[in-house]
Protein backbone atom coordinates (compact mmCIF):
# COMPACT_ATOMS: atom_id res chain seq x y z
CA UNK A 1 0.00 0.00 0.00
CA UNK A 2 1.41 3.44 -1.08
CA UNK A 3 2.83 5.56 2.52
CA UNK A 4 0.52 8.70 2.58
CA UNK A 5 1.47 12.23 3.77
CA UNK A 6 -0.19 13.48 7.00
CA UNK A 7 -1.46 16.94 6.02
CA UNK A 8 -1.13 19.07 8.69
CA UNK A 9 -4.60 19.80 9.71
CA UNK A 10 -3.77 23.53 11.21
CA UNK A 11 -2.49 24.73 8.39
CA UNK A 12 0.82 26.03 10.17
CA UNK A 13 2.98 26.13 7.76
CA UNK A 14 0.90 25.89 4.16
CA UNK A 15 3.91 26.73 1.80
CA UNK A 16 6.77 24.77 3.53
CA UNK A 17 4.01 21.38 3.13
CA UNK A 18 3.46 22.51 -0.63
CA UNK A 19 7.20 22.72 -1.30
CA UNK A 20 7.66 19.04 0.17
CA UNK A 21 5.10 17.58 -0.85
CA UNK A 22 6.04 18.44 -4.52
CA UNK A 23 9.44 17.12 -4.62
CA UNK A 24 7.41 13.83 -4.20
CA UNK A 25 6.05 14.36 -7.74
CA UNK A 26 3.03 15.66 -9.44
CA UNK A 27 0.58 14.12 -7.61
CA UNK A 28 1.15 13.02 -4.10
CA UNK A 29 -0.85 10.21 -2.26
CA UNK A 30 -1.81 12.03 1.36
CA UNK A 31 -4.16 11.87 4.57
CA UNK A 32 -6.66 14.57 5.58
CA UNK A 33 -7.22 14.96 8.81
CA UNK A 34 -9.46 11.87 10.33
CA UNK A 35 -7.43 9.70 8.46
CA UNK A 36 -8.87 10.05 4.70
CA UNK A 37 -6.88 9.34 2.04
CA UNK A 38 -6.68 11.93 -1.02
CA UNK A 39 -4.65 12.95 -4.03
CA UNK A 40 -2.89 15.91 -3.86
CA UNK A 41 -1.26 17.54 -6.78
CA UNK A 42 1.64 19.73 -6.00
CA UNK A 43 2.21 22.00 -9.56
CA UNK A 44 0.12 24.16 -11.29
CA UNK A 45 0.09 22.03 -14.90
CA UNK A 46 -1.35 19.12 -13.39
CA UNK A 47 -4.25 20.85 -10.72
CA UNK A 48 -5.33 22.86 -14.11
CA UNK A 49 -5.51 19.78 -15.98
CA UNK A 50 -7.34 18.08 -13.33
CA UNK A 51 -9.79 20.52 -12.89
CA UNK A 52 -10.62 21.00 -16.26
CA UNK A 53 -10.61 17.31 -17.00
CA UNK A 54 -14.53 16.18 -17.61
CA UNK A 55 -13.55 12.58 -15.80
CA UNK A 56 -13.16 14.41 -12.75
CA UNK A 57 -16.39 14.57 -10.55
CA UNK A 58 -17.18 17.12 -7.54
CA UNK A 59 -19.82 14.42 -6.35
CA UNK A 60 -19.62 12.04 -3.71
CA UNK A 61 -22.75 10.14 -4.05
CA UNK A 62 -21.93 8.94 -7.89
CA UNK A 63 -17.72 8.76 -7.73
CA UNK A 64 -16.51 8.54 -4.45
CA UNK A 65 -15.66 4.81 -3.65
CA UNK A 66 -15.69 5.65 0.19
CA UNK A 67 -18.80 7.81 0.34
CA UNK A 68 -20.69 4.08 1.62
CA UNK A 69 -17.77 3.62 4.30
CA UNK A 70 -18.07 7.36 6.04
CA UNK A 71 -20.44 6.33 8.73
CA UNK A 72 -17.50 3.62 9.69
CA UNK A 73 -15.32 6.09 9.94
CA UNK A 74 -16.19 9.00 13.24
CA UNK A 75 -13.61 10.93 12.52
CA UNK A 76 -14.42 11.54 8.96
CA UNK A 77 -17.67 13.05 9.82
CA UNK A 78 -15.86 16.60 9.25
CA UNK A 79 -16.23 16.29 5.07
CA UNK A 80 -19.70 16.11 5.61
CA UNK A 81 -19.41 19.91 5.39
CA UNK A 82 -17.83 20.09 2.37
CA UNK A 83 -19.25 16.92 0.64
CA UNK A 84 -22.01 15.88 2.34
CA UNK A 85 -24.34 18.92 0.85
CA UNK A 86 -26.33 19.50 -2.32
CA UNK A 87 -24.95 22.34 -4.18
CA UNK A 88 -22.29 23.69 -7.02
CA UNK A 89 -19.37 22.45 -4.68
CA UNK A 90 -20.54 19.10 -4.74
CA UNK A 91 -22.50 18.23 -8.05
CA UNK A 92 -21.69 16.68 -11.48
CA UNK A 93 -22.18 17.15 -14.71
CA UNK A 94 -26.15 18.08 -15.70
CA UNK A 95 -26.89 18.61 -11.92
CA UNK A 96 -24.10 21.33 -11.42
CA UNK A 97 -25.17 23.06 -14.61
CA UNK A 98 -28.53 23.54 -13.58
CA UNK A 99 -27.59 24.90 -10.09
CA UNK A 100 -25.22 26.80 -11.23
CA UNK A 101 -27.83 28.61 -13.91
CA UNK A 102 -30.06 29.42 -10.85
CA UNK A 103 -27.49 31.34 -8.65
CA UNK A 104 -25.60 32.83 -11.27
CA UNK A 105 -27.88 35.43 -12.27
CA UNK A 106 -27.97 36.65 -8.81
CA UNK A 107 -23.96 37.94 -9.41
CA UNK A 108 -24.23 39.31 -13.31
CA UNK A 109 -21.53 42.24 -13.88
CA UNK A 110 -24.94 44.70 -13.46
CA UNK A 111 -25.67 43.56 -9.68
CA UNK A 112 -22.13 43.45 -9.11
CA UNK A 113 -21.71 46.67 -10.04
CA UNK A 114 -24.99 48.31 -8.66
CA UNK A 115 -22.91 47.12 -5.32
CA UNK A 116 -20.06 49.36 -5.86
CA UNK A 117 -21.90 52.55 -3.87
CA UNK A 118 -22.64 50.32 -1.00
CA UNK A 119 -19.18 48.72 -0.73
CA UNK A 120 -17.55 52.32 -0.93
CA UNK A 121 -19.65 53.44 2.24
CA UNK A 122 -19.30 50.52 4.04
CA UNK A 123 -15.12 51.03 3.57
CA UNK A 124 -15.59 54.40 4.30
CA UNK A 125 -17.35 53.89 7.68
CA UNK A 126 -15.32 51.42 8.79
CA UNK A 127 -12.14 53.27 8.07
CA UNK A 128 -14.16 56.16 10.29
CA UNK A 129 -14.92 54.06 13.04
CA UNK A 130 -11.00 53.37 13.54
CA UNK A 131 -10.80 56.89 14.25
CA UNK A 132 -8.29 57.71 16.47
CA UNK A 133 -7.25 54.34 17.39
CA UNK A 134 -3.54 53.75 16.92
CA UNK A 135 -3.40 49.91 17.40
CA UNK A 136 -5.90 48.02 15.97
CA UNK A 137 -6.85 44.12 14.93
CA UNK A 138 -7.30 45.49 11.73
CA UNK A 139 -8.64 41.82 10.88
CA UNK A 140 -11.74 42.30 13.44
CA UNK A 141 -12.29 45.96 12.67
CA UNK A 142 -11.81 46.15 9.13
CA UNK A 143 -11.05 43.12 6.79
CA UNK A 144 -13.83 41.02 8.02
CA UNK A 145 -16.59 42.98 8.71
CA UNK A 146 -16.59 44.94 5.17
CA UNK A 147 -17.22 41.40 3.35
CA UNK A 148 -19.58 40.12 6.03
CA UNK A 149 -21.96 43.20 6.23
CA UNK A 150 -21.96 43.33 1.72
CA UNK A 151 -23.06 39.84 1.82
CA UNK A 152 -25.23 39.56 4.36
CA UNK A 153 -26.91 42.65 2.72
CA UNK A 154 -26.81 41.08 -0.71
CA UNK A 155 -28.93 38.16 1.14
CA UNK A 156 -30.78 39.82 3.32
CA UNK A 157 -29.51 38.37 6.67
CA UNK A 158 -31.00 39.78 9.57
CA UNK A 159 -29.01 41.54 12.46
CA UNK A 160 -30.29 38.43 14.62
CA UNK A 161 -28.72 36.07 12.60
CA UNK A 162 -25.26 37.64 11.62
CA UNK A 163 -23.59 36.13 14.10
CA UNK A 164 -24.89 32.91 13.82
CA UNK A 165 -24.00 33.11 10.24
CA UNK A 166 -20.31 33.79 11.15
CA UNK A 167 -20.02 31.46 13.35
CA UNK A 168 -21.28 28.30 11.22
CA UNK A 169 -18.61 29.82 8.23
CA UNK A 170 -15.84 29.68 10.60
CA UNK A 171 -16.84 26.35 11.89
CA UNK A 172 -16.70 24.65 8.85
CA UNK A 173 -13.28 26.14 7.93
CA UNK A 174 -11.73 25.46 11.00
CA UNK A 175 -9.96 21.70 10.15
CA UNK A 176 -8.18 21.77 13.66
CA UNK A 177 -10.88 19.58 15.30
CA UNK A 178 -11.68 16.46 13.45
CA UNK A 179 -13.39 14.66 15.87
CA UNK A 180 -17.46 13.27 15.27
CA UNK A 181 -18.49 15.86 18.27
CA UNK A 182 -16.79 19.24 16.31
CA UNK A 183 -18.87 17.51 13.11
CA UNK A 184 -22.05 16.77 14.52
CA UNK A 185 -21.82 20.92 16.39
CA UNK A 186 -21.26 22.12 12.42
CA UNK A 187 -24.30 20.27 11.16
CA UNK A 188 -26.54 21.37 13.99
CA UNK A 189 -25.58 25.26 13.42
CA UNK A 190 -26.46 24.27 9.96
CA UNK A 191 -29.24 22.46 10.31
CA UNK A 192 -30.48 25.86 12.44
CA UNK A 193 -29.10 28.95 11.11
CA UNK A 194 -30.09 28.62 7.52
CA UNK A 195 -33.49 26.90 8.07
CA UNK A 196 -33.70 30.15 10.11
CA UNK A 197 -33.10 32.47 7.21
CA UNK A 198 -35.30 30.59 5.00
CA UNK A 199 -38.34 31.17 7.18
CA UNK A 200 -37.23 34.36 8.18
CA UNK A 201 -37.27 35.78 3.80
CA UNK A 202 -40.35 33.46 3.06
CA UNK A 203 -42.27 35.42 5.75
CA UNK A 204 -40.07 38.86 5.00
CA UNK A 205 -39.60 38.73 1.24
CA UNK A 206 -37.18 41.52 -0.41
CA UNK A 207 -35.21 42.72 -2.81
CA UNK A 208 -32.26 40.20 -1.94
CA UNK A 209 -31.06 36.68 -3.38
CA UNK A 210 -32.33 34.50 -0.44
CA UNK A 211 -35.45 35.73 -1.65
CA UNK A 212 -35.10 35.05 -5.27
CA UNK A 213 -33.76 30.99 -4.65
CA UNK A 214 -36.97 31.06 -2.38
CA UNK A 215 -38.96 31.89 -5.39
CA UNK A 216 -37.41 29.60 -7.97
CA UNK A 217 -38.04 26.77 -5.22
CA UNK A 218 -41.55 27.84 -4.54
CA UNK A 219 -41.99 28.52 -8.43
CA UNK A 220 -40.61 25.14 -9.57
CA UNK A 221 -39.59 22.92 -6.82
CA UNK A 222 -38.00 20.36 -9.39
CA UNK A 223 -35.69 22.96 -10.07
CA UNK A 224 -34.29 24.12 -6.75
CA UNK A 225 -35.08 21.67 -4.23
CA UNK A 226 -35.37 22.24 -0.37
CA UNK A 227 -32.27 20.61 0.37
CA UNK A 228 -30.25 22.23 -2.78
CA UNK A 229 -31.68 25.85 -1.53
CA UNK A 230 -30.23 25.14 2.21
CA UNK A 231 -26.85 24.38 1.16
CA UNK A 232 -26.79 26.63 -1.96
CA UNK A 233 -27.03 29.20 0.85
CA UNK A 234 -24.83 27.71 3.04
CA UNK A 235 -21.96 27.91 -0.29
CA UNK A 236 -22.75 31.30 -1.23
CA UNK A 237 -23.05 32.94 1.30
CA UNK A 238 -20.14 31.16 3.21
CA UNK A 239 -17.96 31.71 0.46
CA UNK A 240 -18.93 35.59 -0.03
CA UNK A 241 -17.76 36.71 3.12
CA UNK A 242 -14.74 34.01 4.41
CA UNK A 243 -12.40 34.13 1.36
CA UNK A 244 -12.88 37.97 0.76
CA UNK A 245 -11.79 38.57 4.57
CA UNK A 246 -8.46 36.71 4.05
CA UNK A 247 -8.30 37.99 0.55
CA UNK A 248 -8.29 41.74 1.55
CA UNK A 249 -5.47 40.94 5.08
CA UNK A 250 -3.66 38.71 3.19
CA UNK A 251 -3.10 41.97 0.36
CA UNK A 252 -2.48 43.90 3.42
CA UNK A 253 -0.07 42.27 5.52
CA UNK A 254 2.04 41.23 2.18
CA UNK A 255 2.14 45.07 1.68
CA UNK A 256 3.39 45.90 4.80
CA UNK A 257 5.89 43.31 4.53
CA UNK A 258 7.02 44.56 1.52
CA UNK A 259 7.31 48.63 1.99
CA UNK A 260 9.15 48.91 -1.50
CA UNK A 261 6.42 47.54 -3.25
CA UNK A 262 3.58 49.29 -0.92
CA UNK A 263 5.56 52.41 -1.95
CA UNK A 264 5.54 51.03 -5.87
CA UNK A 265 1.58 50.37 -5.61
CA UNK A 266 0.88 54.50 -3.88
CA UNK A 267 2.95 55.96 -6.57
CA UNK A 268 0.63 54.13 -9.27
CA UNK A 269 3.62 52.34 -10.71
CA UNK A 270 2.08 48.82 -9.75
CA UNK A 271 -1.87 48.92 -10.11
CA UNK A 272 -3.95 47.20 -7.33
CA UNK A 273 -5.29 45.01 -9.66
CA UNK A 274 -2.14 43.21 -9.51
CA UNK A 275 -1.75 43.47 -6.25
CA UNK A 276 -5.14 41.55 -5.46
CA UNK A 277 -3.78 38.77 -8.38
CA UNK A 278 -0.54 38.30 -7.31
CA UNK A 279 -1.91 37.97 -3.19
CA UNK A 280 -4.44 35.04 -4.83
CA UNK A 281 -1.36 33.39 -6.11
CA UNK A 282 1.05 33.40 -3.15
CA UNK A 283 -1.70 33.69 -0.26
CA UNK A 284 -4.91 32.49 -1.83
CA UNK A 285 -7.67 32.41 0.64
CA UNK A 286 -8.46 28.58 0.12
CA UNK A 287 -5.20 27.01 0.20
CA UNK A 288 -6.86 23.39 -0.56
CA UNK A 289 -10.37 22.62 -1.01
CA UNK A 290 -11.76 19.35 -0.53
CA UNK A 291 -13.18 17.44 -2.51
CA UNK A 292 -12.72 15.92 -5.95
CA UNK A 293 -13.31 12.28 -7.21
CA UNK A 294 -11.31 10.24 -10.43
CA UNK A 295 -14.61 8.60 -12.56
CA UNK A 296 -12.02 6.83 -14.19
CA UNK A 297 -8.63 5.31 -13.87
CA UNK A 298 -5.95 8.75 -14.62
CA UNK A 299 -2.93 8.98 -15.00
CA UNK A 300 -0.45 11.85 -13.91
CA UNK A 301 2.64 11.10 -15.11
CA UNK A 302 3.56 7.71 -13.83
CA UNK A 303 1.05 8.01 -11.40
CA UNK A 304 -2.58 5.73 -11.58
CA UNK A 305 -5.12 7.18 -10.05
CA UNK A 306 -7.87 4.62 -9.53
CA UNK A 307 -11.21 5.73 -10.47
CA UNK A 308 -13.34 6.08 -7.55
CA UNK A 309 -10.22 8.10 -5.26
CA UNK A 310 -10.39 11.28 -3.95
CA UNK A 311 -8.49 14.18 -4.89
CA UNK A 312 -7.75 17.95 -3.06
CA UNK A 313 -8.11 20.70 -4.90
CA UNK A 314 -4.46 22.81 -3.80
CA UNK A 315 -4.89 26.12 -4.79
CA UNK A 316 -1.76 27.18 -2.73
CA UNK A 317 0.34 24.75 -4.01
CA UNK A 318 -0.30 25.91 -7.54
CA UNK A 319 -0.12 29.21 -7.20
CA UNK A 320 3.95 28.79 -5.43
CA UNK A 321 4.54 26.24 -8.37
CA UNK A 322 8.59 27.89 -9.42
CA UNK A 323 7.54 25.21 -12.71
CA UNK A 324 4.96 27.63 -13.84
CA UNK A 325 6.16 31.06 -11.91
CA UNK A 326 9.94 31.09 -11.52
CA UNK A 327 12.73 29.77 -8.68
CA UNK A 328 11.37 33.14 -7.05
CA UNK A 329 7.32 31.56 -6.53
CA UNK A 330 7.16 32.07 -2.64
CA UNK A 331 7.86 35.26 -2.79
CA UNK A 332 5.16 38.10 -3.19
CA UNK A 333 5.99 40.21 -5.85
CA UNK A 334 3.04 42.51 -7.03
CA UNK A 335 5.16 42.81 -10.64
CA UNK A 336 4.76 39.42 -11.16
CA UNK A 337 1.82 38.82 -14.07
CA UNK A 338 -0.12 36.21 -11.81
CA UNK A 339 -3.36 36.73 -13.63
CA UNK A 340 -3.61 33.15 -14.71
CA UNK A 341 -3.99 31.86 -11.15
CA UNK A 342 -6.43 29.58 -9.98
CA UNK A 343 -7.28 30.37 -6.97
CA UNK A 344 -10.82 31.32 -8.57
CA UNK A 345 -10.69 27.81 -10.41
CA UNK A 346 -11.30 28.20 -13.86
CA UNK A 347 -13.63 26.56 -16.56
CA UNK A 348 -17.27 25.39 -15.44
CA UNK A 349 -16.66 25.01 -11.87
CA UNK A 350 -15.11 29.31 -11.67
CA UNK A 351 -15.96 30.66 -8.95
CA UNK A 352 -19.41 32.82 -9.43
CA UNK A 353 -18.74 35.24 -6.58
CA UNK A 354 -15.18 36.08 -7.88
CA UNK A 355 -16.24 40.03 -9.36
CA UNK A 356 -17.67 40.63 -6.27
CA UNK A 357 -14.52 39.80 -4.51
CA UNK A 358 -12.45 41.62 -6.61
CA UNK A 359 -14.72 44.91 -6.10
CA UNK A 360 -14.63 44.87 -2.17
CA UNK A 361 -10.90 44.11 -2.55
CA UNK A 362 -10.19 47.15 -4.95
CA UNK A 363 -12.79 49.23 -3.05
CA UNK A 364 -10.67 48.23 0.42
CA UNK A 365 -7.13 48.19 -0.10
CA UNK A 366 -6.37 51.64 -1.89
CA UNK A 367 -8.87 53.36 0.39
CA UNK A 368 -7.31 51.39 3.33
CA UNK A 369 -3.37 53.06 2.93
CA UNK A 370 -4.70 56.52 1.76
CA UNK A 371 -6.48 57.13 5.25
CA UNK A 372 -3.53 55.64 7.29
CA UNK A 373 -0.72 55.91 4.60
CA UNK A 374 1.80 54.80 7.72
CA UNK A 375 -0.08 51.65 8.45
CA UNK A 376 2.68 49.43 9.87
CA UNK A 377 2.07 45.39 11.35
CA UNK A 378 1.93 46.09 14.92
CA UNK A 379 4.47 43.23 16.14
CA UNK A 380 5.84 41.99 12.90
CA UNK A 381 5.77 38.42 12.08
CA UNK A 382 5.94 36.96 15.56
CA UNK A 383 2.15 38.29 16.09
CA UNK A 384 0.90 36.53 12.96
CA UNK A 385 -0.99 33.31 13.42
CA UNK A 386 -2.36 31.28 10.46
CA UNK A 387 -5.84 30.08 10.83
CA UNK A 388 -5.85 27.04 12.35
CA UNK A 389 -6.88 25.25 8.64
CA UNK A 390 -5.36 23.38 5.90
CA UNK A 391 -8.50 25.01 3.90
CA UNK A 392 -8.61 28.48 4.72
CA UNK A 393 -5.29 30.11 4.11
CA UNK A 394 -5.67 33.51 6.37
CA UNK A 395 -4.23 35.37 9.68
CA UNK A 396 -6.57 34.76 12.78
CA UNK A 397 -5.31 38.68 13.53
CA UNK A 398 -3.31 41.34 12.14
CA UNK A 399 -2.07 43.64 14.67
CA UNK A 400 -1.66 46.63 12.99
CA UNK A 401 -0.41 50.29 14.17
CA UNK A 402 -2.46 52.93 12.25
CA UNK A 403 0.20 55.86 12.46
CA UNK A 404 3.92 55.13 12.56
Amino acid sequence: MTDRIALDPLGADIAAESARLRTLGPIVPVELPGGIPAWAPTRYDTLKELILDPRVSRDPRLHWRLWPELGAHPSWAWILGWVGVVNMLSTYGADHARLRRLVAPSFTHRRTEAMRPRVEAVTAELLDALGGDEAVDLKERFAHPLPMRIICELFGVPDALREDTVRLVAAIMDTSDPTPEHAASVQRQIGTVLPALIAHKSAHPGDDMTTELIRVRDEDGDRLSEEELLYTLLLVIGAGFETTVNLIGNAVVALLRRPEQLAAVRSGKIGWDAVVDETLRAHPSIASLPLRFAVDDLTVGDVRIPAGDAIITTYAAAGLDPDHYGPDADTFDATRAADDHLSFGIGVHRCIGAPLARLEALTALPALFDRFPDLRLETGDAGLRQVPSFIAFGWQEIPVRLRG
